[in-house]
């Protein structure tokens, strides 16, 4: 006799949810292409110390009078604008692969930060982005004391 098996509607959804998410690892084979082929992401790497959230990001081309840092509520953007410097009068380019215009990243911060203390640097074209916690956020250290060593003291 064959199997029966209960038919769950929310299964084929899943299975439809898990199809699309292989399928979108093939359509952006190249980590600076968007969903937007005609803008380019930069490369964002952003991780937390006990004491601050860190973003280092990769804008090369890019000077750091050209990149603007905002911070609203949870959420930390960075803009920044590469220019081309040079004027060909006769161009006869084979290939141009640099990209010139604006980007524009933005990024859920994992906790509340204080943006006025924040501390930015920008060296060989990779921006260094520190921001420290807001004093409620940070991790604090409770220290577990054995229950007989509390009634010890009482007795004492």
């Amino acid at each position: 006799m064959a199997d029966i098996m209960r038919w769950d509607p929310f299964r084929d959804m899943v299975d439809l949810r898990d199809s699309i998410e292989r399928l979108r690892g093939f359509s952006r084979p190249w980590r600076l292409i968007t969903w937007d082929t005609r803008s380019v992401a930069f490369p964002v790497d952003l991780y937390e110390t006990d004491d601050d959230v860190v973003v280092k990001a990769s804008l090369p081309g890019v000077k750091p009078e050209d990149v603007h840092i905002s911070v609203t509520g949870e959420t930390l953007t960075i803009k920044a604008e590469a220019k081309s410097e040079t004027e060909e009068t006769n161009p006869n380019y084979y290939r141009q692969e640099r990209h010139f215009g604006s980007y524009q990243r933005s990024l859920a911060l994992p906790v509340r930060v204080d943006a006025d203390k924040a501390d930015a640097s920008f060296e060989h074209g990779v921006l260094n982005l520190r921001l420290p916690k807001v004093a409620e956020v940070k991790a604090k250290t409770i220290e577990v004391k054995a229950k007989r060593a509390i009634e010890a003291k009482a007795t004492a």
